[in-house]
């Protein structure tokens, strides 16, 4: 079973920077694209970035230019540097590997962000 484990998150002040990590004990980890996706209360889950065994890197609009997300198939982690962070930013990150609408594997329990003075 895939387990999913992510880490980094905390309070920040808005302007500020966190960086997430995600531990993946996945198979063929460097052959998979994977993905970080944020809950707000009262939203539902969305993409936020995605990375693919190639290192081609897409963004959600709202993020764009301000987060960054990376692999290291050494390690089996995936990264997500967020930079200007805004209160609308708070959320529950969590990563996965995507899978048309939906994902892979089970969610992990998330790593909590929250921005906020």
């Amino acid at each position: 079973q895939v387990q999913l484990v992510e880490s980094g998150g905390g309070l920040v002040q808005p302007g500020g920077s966190l960086r997430l990590s995600c531990a993946a004990a996945v198979s063929n980890f460097q052959f998979v694209t994977m993905a970080w996706y944020r809950q707000a209360p009262g939203n539902e889950r969305e993409l936020v970035a995605q990375i693919t065994r190639g290192s081609s890197t897409n963004y959600a609009d709202s993020v764009k230019g301000r987060f960054t997300i990376s692999r290291d198939n050494t390690k089996a982690t995936v990264s997500l540097q967020m930079n200007s962070l805004r209160p609308e930013d708070t959320a529950v990150y969590y990563c996965n590997r995507p899978n048309g609408r939906g994902v892979f594997y089970s969610w992990g329990q998330g790593t909590q962000v929250t921005v906020s003075s």
